[in-house]
């Protein structure tokens, strides 16, 4: 054992309890093309693929604040699955099927138990998305991070047929917005969560709310963000779907505007579909203007397809068949004022 090392903070035989801990988890996300973990590089075999023009589409994300929920509720076993959704979900959005992820977890001590935890549901995130968990990295940091924290972030690739990529770039005037729903909060806007509701609101994770239909709120905060991985590769590849904008930060005036191509803009109808109880508790409890939170939530829609009017049935019946939710929730207008117009 490295004692100088161990006096400075770190614990290399924790690290390698960590590693030993995980390999039952990473097993779990073996797909064809990937190799296993262990060495210096994740490796993936493009050749085990079907793919004659591939371009690569790649992804990285965190969770941001939701860590500190996690914390509150000493509950570490979904955290994981949110980072594969924020960087799988981005690259769905152009029409790429996910392959492979790596995590980064910096850590002030190697707590083995608790990094298993997080791990566990990396694996099962990937598990969701049909890729591989290829790599990562745990850094023990005792003089960055105080010896209960963490922090998490993930990167993934993923591929598609050159003449498959989903860019945006045909969407027009007429195409149909058809709304997926979120499983919640998902993994973004948790800085003005936690003020809403803890700082201004006087709540805790242990709040039960009638609006919540009783169940406590650090688990209705913790529901793990969606994976659309399984809802959208039944479309891909058909010539079904113009556009795809993926709802974190930023929401529906932010995302939506990066691929709908100039002089046209989405209007929406938000009364379309059904809004999760929680977001009406966010917005009461913070003060939050109604119309603000959709700049910063995705408010029970975390993607939203871009359809042409005479493919919608098509799509619709394929989003049925697989028993995936699904509310037409406007079109695309020329525009007149603002790109995302919410009435």
């Amino acid at each position: 054992m490295p004692e100088a090392y161990e006096k400075a903070g770190v614990s290399v035989e924790a690290g390698y309890e960590v590693v030993r801990r995980i390999q039952q988890h990473v097993a779990a996300t073996a797909r064809p093309g990937a190799g296993g973990i262990g060495g210096f590089g994740g490796l993936f075999d493009l050749t085990a693929l079907k793919v004659q023009e591939p371009v690569l589409v790649s992804g990285t994300d965190g969770v941001g604040t939701k860590l500190l929920i996690a914390h509150m509720m000493g509950k570490h076993d979904t955290i994981g699955i949110d980072c594969v959704a924020m960087c799988v979900n981005d690259i769905l959005a152009q029409g790429a099927e996910p392959l492979y992820f790596l995590d980064y977890i910096a850590c002030g001590r190697n707590n083995p138990e608790l990094l298993e935890q997080v791990v566990k549901g990396v694996a099962n995130g990937c598990v969701q998305a049909g890729a591989a968990l290829v790599g990562g990295e745990t850094a023990e940091m005792p003089d960055m991070y105080a010896e209960e924290e963490y922090d998490l972030a993930g990167f993934t690739t993923g591929v598609v047929e050159k003449s498959q990529i989903i860019d945006g770039s045909t969407i027009q005037e007429g195409d149909v917005l058809i709304g997926l729903p979120s499983s919640g909060v998902h993994s973004n806007g948790f800085s003005l969560v936690r003020k809403a509701l803890f700082k201004d609101g006087g709540l805790s994770v242990d709040s039960q709310l009638d609006q919540l239909d009783g169940r406590r709120l650090g688990d209705v905060l913790l529901t793990p963000t969606r994976i659309y991985a399984q809802a959208l590769k039944p479309l891909f590849g058909k010539g079904l779907l113009q556009g795809i904008a993926h709802i974190t930060g930023g929401a529906f005036l932010e995302k939506v505007p990066r691929i709908i191509p100039q002089g046209l803009a989405a209007s929406f109808s938000i009364d379309s579909w059904p809004v999760p109880p929680i977001f009406q508790v966010i917005e009461d409890y913070g003060q939050v203007d109604h119309l603000e939170m959709y700049n910063i939530f995705n408010m029970g829609i975390g993607m939203v397809l871009m359809v042409r009017p005479a493919d919608v049935a098509q799509v619709e019946s394929i989003l049925d068949a697989h028993h995936e939710k699904h509310y037409t929730v406007g079109s695309i207008i020329r525009q007149k004022g603002d790109r995302v117009e919410l009435h």
